[in-house]
């Protein structure tokens, strides 16, 4: 019996790179010549980015979540740039039309990948960084870790503190070589059921990324090593530090649940925090209206 545990074992991790690979596809040369932004060759690859608004104004840089590239900034950054902000967002590794780059979706790899935008496109101190989910967390550990070079802090629904998760995922992230399995098999299709309708751009967006290479991966590896870690020094060192924060939360969210604004409260109470009641997970791109004005009377 424990053979065959074993040998099943090694055939489910041989195979998971291959089921991988067969079913999703290398970002296309053609949607990059065809992309409204530029890259930017980092330390870890390439990297898409693109500058919305004015040639001049206070600077916000854009931190996406977890499955949408940046382009889930496209209506909030529109109108921050009306307000005479300038907008960088920039696709995760692993997302949109950056590079599929290889190692653990950790901290490290993706605060290594905002100092490199940072440096890249030479954005100077006192910058608001701008976090959406997952990049809620990013942009929390990365002003923790280099307090001096942001201004200010924008929080969208930020990761860190709670996130609820369905049975396919739990096992998926706890179980070693099965839970890869799992991703690689049924991963593109559980996904796609928990994306954004199939009509709306979002939701198109959010298909599109499941048929590229390196996607599935991308989402176990950051779920398991930097969604579900807790930001809670990070944001008791904000509080420390003095440094302004804004979180906006939805108050019809079910991924990032309002629980976690009380949480968020007690690690720094120096948080500005401001609900949209009827708002979902959605926040940038469904209910840019709201956050933009949220935006424009707190900052």
């Amino acid at each position: 019996m424990i053979a065959w545990a074993v040998l099943i074992a090694l055939v489910v991790a041989l195979t998971v790179p291959f089921v991988l690979a067969v079913r999703q596809s290398s970002v296309d040369a053609a949607d990059r010549a065809a992309a409204a932004g530029q890259f930017a060759t980092l330390t870890q690859g390439a990297t898409w980015l693109r500058w919305h608004g004015p040639a001049r104004g206070p600077v916000i840089v854009a931190v996406h979540g977890l499955t949408t590239p940046s382009r889930v900034f496209d209506p909030l950054a529109e109108r921050l740039g009306r307000m005479g902000y300038r907008v960088l967002t920039y696709d995760l590794y692993g997302r949109g039309l950056s590079d599929r780059a290889a190692g653990r979706q950790d901290a490290a790899f993706f605060l290594r990948q905002l100092d490199d935008v940072l440096t890249d496109q030479r954005v100077g101190p006192d910058v608001i960084l701008m976090g959406y989910s997952m990049g809620g967390a990013i942009v929390a550990a990365f002003t923790a870790a280099q307090p001096h070079r942001v201004g200010r802090v924008i929080l969208l629904a930020p990761a860190g503190m709670v996130v609820t998760e369905g049975r396919f995922w739990s096992v998926a992230l706890r179980v070693p070589i099965l839970g890869d399995w799992l991703v690689a098999t049924f991963g593109a299709r559980q996904l796609a059921a928990e994306a954004a309708p199939a009509d709306t751009p979002v939701g198109q967006i959010q298909r599109a990324e499941l048929t590229r290479r390196g996607g599935l991966t991308a989402v176990l590896s950051s779920r398991r090593h930097m969604l579900h870690v807790s930001q809670e020094q990070a944001h008791r060192t904000l509080g420390r530090q003095d440094i302004p924060v804004l979180a906006v939360w939805g108050g019809q969210d079910r991924t990032i649940p309002l629980q976690a604004l009380g949480m968020l409260a007690q690690w720094n109470r120096n948080t500005m925090q401001e609900v949209v009641p009827d708002a979902d997970h959605a926040l940038p791109w469904r209910h840019a209206d709201e956050v933009a004005e949220i935006i424009r009377t707190a900052i």
